[in-house]
């Protein structure tokens, strides 16, 4: 006896699909999701493969039409740079979620999921779940064109100094790196006297004169030429010169004053030595320890010329020495160094050891120096003085010997140097051996003078142990709470922070 097979009833609340016969909740297609998919694709009309072009100089990303943005992997800013690739495709639905799948960094590829909504048959929403990918094809922007042309600027800023010294050229070097102004010069290149920097726009450059200005004591003018016309939208095209001339007075130089400046800084000796240029021409009188500082526009009105070249410095040696005590200052003086002390000193050059020649002069060295100790200076009774000012003082007015600074062994203190500096990267000529003289003439004045030393990153060298602060002559030397740890972070191609961290 035969059974008839009774038909599957659904169960209560549910129906069954049209297409498969599977109960589901009703629903306005009465479908199932499966058989929905199939008939109907909401992703149709979306691109599943976009290409984003990729900068690798600048590692910048190009958003249309003609803008490049820094975006690092995986940030919310690629995210929306790559979702408006797509933009006009996802107006036809309605976009719940998107986020990254993983790739690896060096595959160029960049892969999207997408979440989407849309109403199909009868009013039915159907979900779907797809990916994107991204071809990221290396393209030059328009910056790194004219990088690499090195020929195509807009504005240049020329920095010269007529002095044969370097001193303050190493340290506006040390500010520029601090500051981070190098970051948009198209090419740096170094000539005899001075720097360019090349820039892909007047603004960058106006604003190199700027922070120029602030921080040493200068002068400047500009200048532009028309390269070309278009009369149709009265469009003009200019390459813009700057020229900066920073005053020809470096730390360490013996100058002589005009009369008239002399008077108007307290009445200070013609004679005077210059301890410092930062923003200021900073001098001190040897005789009375009598403080001024000058800024550019009052030297440009009262010019004045270094005396000496660095190369004629002369070794002494210090056969006496006593400190004095201070005296009281004459009506109108200006202020006395803290951080100085004057003394009386009976020195005799090394070189003129088997002789009897000796020579006194006053010093604002006392608190460094002790009998016995090297000091170098410089020799104003056996020398012609070129200089206007100088010719017409009184003889009696004008010292024998000025001392500059105390002397130290310079290989020892090479040798037990434990910190560096960082160069800008720049076209030079070649550096001769007298380049790099002055430039361990910088580094000393750095280890001597805190106040310089605070306007200078200096970083820890790993490869030299770390001493104590002072060795034994007693030449000074940067602590170790002055140094910072250098950074090395390593990005991958596409522009994101790769894993690797490295301290130095």
């Amino acid at each position: 006896m035969e059974y008839m097979k009774e038909p599957v009833a659904p169960s209560p609340g549910n129906i069954l699909c049209c297409q498969c016969g599977i109960p589901i909740p009703p629903n306005p297609a009465n479908m199932c999701v499966a058989c929905l998919r199939i008939q109907v694709d909401i992703t149709e009309g979306i691109p599943k493969q976009v290409t984003v072009h990729f900068c690798k100089q600048c590692e910048r990303y190009l958003q249309p039409p003609g803008t490049w943005i820094q975006c690092a992997l995986e940030s919310r800013e690629l995210l929306t740079l790559c979702l408006k690739k797509i933009k006009a495709s996802l107006s036809k639905v309605r976009l719940i979620e998107a986020s990254f799948v993983w790739t690896e960094p060096h595959s160029r590829r960049l892969k999207i999921k997408l979440t989407v909504q849309k109403e199909v048959m009868n009013g039915a929403i159907l979900q779907q779940v797809f990916v994107v990918e991204y071809v990221v094809q290396p393209q030059m922007c328009d910056d790194c064109h004219r990088v690499e042309a090195k020929d195509f600027w807009k504005a240049v800023v020329q920095v010269r100094q007529k002095t044969l010294h370097k001193k303050t050229f190493y340290y506006l070097e040390q500010l520029i790196l601090k500051h981070r102004l190098h970051q948009n010069t198209l090419r740096i290149k170094e000539i005899h006297d001075g720097l360019d920097f090349y820039y892909g726009s007047k603004q960058h450059a106006q604003k190199m004169v700027d922070f120029l200005q602030c921080t040493v004591p200068s002068r400047s003018k500009s200048s532009q030429r028309l390269i070309s016309h278009d009369i149709h939208s009265n469009a003009y095209n200019y390459k813009s010169t700057f020229s900066v001339e920073i005053v020809p007075i470096c730390k360490d130089n013996v100058v002589c004053l005009s009369p008239k400046l002399a008077q108007s800084l307290g009445n200070m000796s013609q004679i005077c030595v210059c301890i410092r240029v930062t923003s200021t021409i900073h001098l001190i009188d040897p005789n009375t320890l009598q403080i001024a500082d000058l800024d550019g526009n009052t030297y440009w009105r009262h010019p004045f010329n270094s005396l000496f070249h660095p190369k004629q410095l002369e070794e002494f040696i210090v056969i006496d020495i006593t400190r004095v005590q201070e005296r009281k200052q004459g009506a109108g003086a200006g202020m006395r160094s803290n951080k100085h002390t004057l003394a009386e000193a009976w020195v005799q050059k090394t070189s003129e050891m088997n002789t009897d020649n000796q020579y006194f002069c006053r010093t604002h060295l006392g608190h460094l120096l002790n009998p016995g100790d090297l000091v170098l200076g410089f020799d104003l009774a056996n020398c012609n003085l070129n200089d206007e000012f100088a010719n017409k003082m009184n003889p009696h007015n004008v010292p024998d010997v000025v001392l500059i600074k105390k002397s130290y062994d310079r290989t020892k203190r090479q040798r037990r140097r434990n910190w560096k500096l960082k160069e800008l990267e720049r076209d030079r000529e070649g550096m001769d051996t007298d380049d790099e003289r002055q430039y361990q003439d910088f580094l000393e004045d750095l280890e001597e003078d805190e106040t310089i030393r605070k306007n200078v990153n200096i970083y820890k060298d790993s490869k030299i142990p770390v001493e104590s602060d002072t060795d034994d002559e007693g030449a000074p030397r940067i602590s170790l709470a002055e140094m910072l740890e250098e950074l090395h972070i390593s990005q991958d191609a596409t522009g994101g922070e790769g894993s690797d961290m490295m301290t130095q």
